[in-house]
C-alpha cells in the first residue's frame, strides 16, 4: 500500500516544496493550510488539499475523518504550519505570546494527538515506524534579538520533540525534529507585516534593525525545493535521525555557538541587530 504523507502548513515555503517532492516520489500527499484556496497551485499538481487550522481542533478532526477515510493511516505527519512574531520581546503583549505558543507549540502537539490513531494503524499495517516530523528552526539553538517569542517557540518544539520521540516509540511512532537554516519562502514577508511597535516602545531608534530581522532569514536563503530533497531523503529512511538540519547557517551558527563565549555570541548579535546604538539611553 502507498504511503500516506500528511503536512501542515503547505500554503508556501517549506510545506509546499515538501508536498510536490512527496508527490513526485509517488506517495498519497495531503498538504493542508488553514485558507484551501492557498493550495490551489498544489492541488492543479495533483495532490490532495485540505482545509486544516491547526488552531481549531474541530478543523483538525475534519481533516483527519477524510484521511481516515480514504486511506485509513498517516505514515507521515509533518507539523509545519507556524508563523514568526518579531519585535522587542518588552513590545509583545500577552496575547502576542500566546498567539505565538498556540501556532508554534501546542498546535502540534493538538495535531499529533489527533492523529494518534492513524499513525498507530499506519505502523501496525507496514510492520515499520510512522513517522511525526516537527518542524523547528535553527533559532531555536541560537536565539536572536527581536524574534524572541519565535525562537523561543522553536526551542519549546525541540524540547517536546525530544519527550514525544520517547514516548511514542513503544507505540512504532518515530519522532523526528526538522531544525531549518534560511529557507526561501514568504514567511519573512509575513513576519515584516506583523512586527510589533508600541509607541512607548525603547527601540524606536532602531525600527530599521527589527524590520531587518524580519527579512533576515531570506538573506541568500537556500531554496525550499533545495532544502526539502534531502530532509524527504532521511525521512524515508528504516532509521530516521532523530535531527535534521539544512538550509543556510543550519550548521554554522550551532557550531558558532559552541566555540565562542556566550558574551562575544551576544556582542556579535547585538551589533548586527543595532542594540549597540541604544547604549547609554
Amino acid at each position: 500500500m502507498q504511503k500516506t504523507i500528511c503536512i501542515t502548513g503547505c500554503s508556501s515555503g517549506i510545506g509546499a516544496a515538501m508536498a510536490q517532492e512527496f508527490h513526485c516520489r509517488g506517495y498519497v500527499v495531503y498538504a493542508t493550510a488553514r485558507r484551501v484556496d492557498s493550495l490551489a497551485s498544489l492541488s492543479e499538481q495533483g495532490i490532495r488539499t485540505l482545509s486544516l487550522d491547526v488552531n481549531n481542533d474541530e478543523s483538525i478532526a475534519a481533516a483527519f475523518a477524510v484521511i481516515a477515510r480514504e486511506q485509513g493511516q498517516i505514515d507521515v505527519l509533518v507539523n509545519n504550519a507556524g508563523f514568526s512574531q518579531v519585535g522587542a520581546l518588552l513590545d509583545l503583549s500577552r496575547e502576542d505570546l500566546r498567539s505565538q505558543y498556540e501556532t508554534n507549540v501546542i498546535a502540534p502537539m493538538a495535531v499529533t494527538r489527533a492523529a494518534i490513531g492513524l499513525l498507530r494503524s499506519a505502523s501496525k499495517q507496514s510492520g515499520r515506524n510512522a513517522i511525526v516530523a516537527n518542524v523547528g528552526s535553527i533559532v531555536g539553538l541560537v536565539a536572536t534579538p527581536f524574534a524572541g517569542a519565535y525562537c523561543s517557540s522553536k526551542a519549546a518544539i525541540h524540547s517536546l520533540s525530544d519527550v514525544l520521540r520517547m514516548e511514542l516509540a513503544p507505540f512504532g511512532i518515530h519522532v523526528v525534529t526538522i531544525q531549518p537554516g534560511g529557507v526561501r519562502s514568504s514567511f519573512g514577508a509575513h513576519a515584516e507585516a506583523a512586527i510589533r511597535m508600541p509607541a512607548d516602545s525603547l527601540y524606536h531608534t532602531v525600527a530599521d534593525s527589527i524590520r531587518a530581522r524580519a527579512l533576515a532569514g531570506q538573506q541568500g536563503a537556500t531554496p525550499a525545493d533545495k532544502f526539502v530533497r534531502p530532509v524527504v531523503d532521511a525521512l524515508l529512511t528504516n532509521n530516521p535521525p532523530a535531527v535534521i538540519r539544512g538550509g543556510k547557517n543550519s550548521i554554522r551558527l550551532p557550531l558558532l555557538k559552541k566555540l565562542i563565549t556566550t558574551a562575544r555570541l551576544d556582542a556579535k548579535l547585538s551589533e548586527l541587530f543595532g542594540l549597540d546604538r541604544l547604549a547609554g539611553r
